[in-house]
């Protein structure tokens, strides 16, 4: 009688412990899946269709747009800061007559064009482009995406700060040093969703 009892308390313990184990792991995949539904909503595909055809005429990695766009804008194609940066890529008016000047585009095409999804892409996805290939690594192109490819380029010529030339040992700005861990947070997130690995 009592064998019976002790395995009826054994049994109950152990149902017991499946109940809690089955409960929990409902919560963390529960958790699990509302991350993930959250990470997907914060770093979305939009305006596919001018990412992938510019990030293929420029030749870069789509997803390094995506997270261009997503730190500069969250998408808003709106978005104007308080220096003037306008649209998704947040573009100066400076960088925006440089790479008008480079891509040869008529005088139709004026600052307010940067509020037009395509335009901006176009220009935005160029200019990364072109650093990238002129400094040889994306979080440098990065740093001067933000900082202006001369002072950059004086980050890059220094010793101290970079022992190769190419990659920053250091980034001297901490504002630059923030928005580059920004790219980088951002294109892990968008490795993590769409590719499950960075390149």
């Amino acid at each position: 009688m009592r064998r019976s009892k002790g395995l009826k308390i054994v049994i109950s313990v152990l149902v017991a412990a499946a109940f809690i184990f089955a409960a929990a792991y409902a919560l963390i995949k529960g958790y699990e899946k509302a991350h993930h539904d959250m990470m997907l909503a914060a770093h979305p595909l939009m305006y596919s269709e001018y990412v992938e055809k510019y990030a293929e005429e420029y030749d870069i990695d789509k997803y390094i747009i995506y997270a261009f766009i997503k730190t500069e804008s969250g998408f808003d194609p709106n978005a104007e800061s308080s220096v003037g940066a306008r649209g998704l890529m947040q573009l100066m008016e400076t960088a925006f007559e440089w790479v008008k000047f480079r891509l040869g585009d008529d005088d139709d095409i004026t600052f307010d064009d940067m509020f037009d999804p395509e335009t901006n892409i176009r220009y935005g996805t160029y200019m990364v482009s072109y650093l990238t290939l002129y400094f040889g690594c994306t979080d440098t192109a990065a740093a001067a995406y933000f900082s202006g490819i001369g002072e950059v380029g004086k980050w890059v010529s220094d010793p101290e700060i970079s022992a190769d030339g190419v990659h920053l040992d250091t980034i001297p700005s901490r504002n630059a040093a923030h928005y580059v861990d920004k790219i980088n947070n951002a294109l892990n997130a968008y490795y993590e969703l769409y590719v499950n690995e960075r390149k």
